[in-house]
């Protein structure tokens, strides 16, 4: 029999509370700081320059929009494929996946150097290009993701959440779509061209949107003091290494199905040998510490404890952000081949690999915009009611029993 699921607010009264509010809102205070700064004294504060456009704020705000799109996944096992023990999860998973893209995309509009420009690329488009189609891909997941959370929320309306939840699971997947088709379609980069470019940011953001889901859940359990049994638990860990081991998995395709051209062996031999940091953070922290030692935590007795749990997802984060760090910065980085079997070279920096070296305010502004997440996920949880009290095993599992009643 299925016991039934109730939610609440947090107290939010505590000492605990209250320094971590203040501690986020200084971040985020230091972030429209760096803005500031940038904005004033004009780019070439920063790192980037005519070769290399995007910069760390870029990295920040892309691995937010790709982990908006992951953090849902939990709501949509739940509605679209009827798995009942991931139901009481929605709520949080939803709230997330829209706090995390307000922050990715508050550090995308703070680096446009003048914000106001956004008023031109919301009131003029170019269908041709595939940013025209990512503003309606990100307001529409607003949206849709809100009227989601009104139909899980709202017993009135409540049997059209699966509905609702149906078409949130293909926007989603559209909008990874679209933000992996950025670098897909740039032809005049050696490293992005490639049609796996959506398909692989599509299963980055199951990765990353679920590693930072289980960290804001466990923390979140663990501070208010609530029942988070091992069930909910071990579930999700297991999900997360699948997820971190299909990551993998296309990583290693892309760049198979690059070595075998032969435009691409420049770019792959500066990318997996030759490319100094881009290298250096590939191998050690994308593959080592963001892949293989994750699946080494999940996937064996290391994951009974919570605490290496919780490393695990951690290493995840800094792995995906070394992955878009490799794919955004390195990809700009290596010069566009022009005239293969040619040697180019020019005024221009033609032939020349770019040189970037991020600054304090582009971290500094990627952080705050972290914190605009987790800060408004703070609020949303203590004023509405996103969390069940209780997840333990006996509540969450219809057939669960303890070893007492099993005799």
């Amino acid at each position: 029999m299925k016991k039934k699921i109730h939610y609440s607010t947090i107290d939010g009264n505590s000492v605990g509370f209250y320094a971590l509010v203040a501690i986020l809102g200084l971040v985020v205070a230091i972030g429209l700081g760096a803005a500031y700064y940038m904005e004033h004294h004009g780019h070439w504060v920063t790192g980037m320059n005519n070769q290399i456009v995007w910069g760390m704020p870029h990295v920040f705000a892309i691995f937010l929009i790709v982990a908006a799109s992951g953090a849902l996944n939990v709501a949509s096992i739940g509605s679209v494929f009827k798995k009942y023990l991931y139901k009481p999860l929605a709520r949080l998973s939803a709230i997330l996946a829209i706090v995390l893209l307000a922050g990715g995309l508050m550090v995308l509009v703070l680096d446009l150097g003048h914000p106001d420009r956004l008023i031109v690329a919301m009131t003029y488009y170019n269908f041709k290009s595939i940013f025209a189609w990512n503003i309606y891909l990100y307001t529409g997941f607003f949206a849709i993701v809100a009227v989601y959370i009104w139909t899980m929320m709202d017993r009135t309306v409540y049997e059209h959440s699966r509905k609702v939840g149906i078409f949130a699971f293909i926007w989603r997947l559209a909008l990874t779509t679209g933000t992996g088709s950025i670098f897909g379609f740039l032809v005049a980069k050696q490293h992005f061209d490639a049609a796996i470019m959506a398909p692989m940011f599509v299963i980055m953001s199951f990765s990353f949107g679920l590693a930072i889901y289980l960290l804001v859940l466990l923390y979140a359990y663990r501070w208010t003091g609530r029942p988070l049994g091992d069930i909910v638990v071990n579930r999700l860990k297991n999900l997360l290494g699948v997820f971190v081991a299909a990551v993998l998995y296309f990583v290693v395709v892309k760049h198979l199905t690059s070595l075998y051209a032969t435009e691409h062996h420049g770019v792959e031999k500066f990318i997996l040998m030759d490319g100094g940091i881009y290298t250096f953070l590939f191998w050690v922290v994308q593959i080592g510490l963001g892949s293989i030692l994750p699946l080494v935590i999940l996937f064996t007795s290391l994951s009974k404890s919570r605490a290496m749990i919780i490393l695990a997802s951690i290493l995840v984060i800094i792995g995906g952000m070394a992955q878009i760090y490799v794919i955004l910065i390195g990809g700009q980085a290596y010069p566009l081949v022009m005239f293969p079997g040619m040697e180019v070279s020019s005024t221009f920096f033609d032939g020349v690999v770019g040189q970037y070296s991020p600054t304090l305010p582009e971290a500094l502004l990627g952080f705050g915009g972290v914190a605009v997440a987790l800060l408004a996920v703070t609020f949303a949880i203590k004023v509405l009611r996103f969390l069940p009290e209780s997840l333990a095993d006996n509540v969450i599992d219809p057939h669960f029993v303890t070893e007492k009643e099993a005799g």
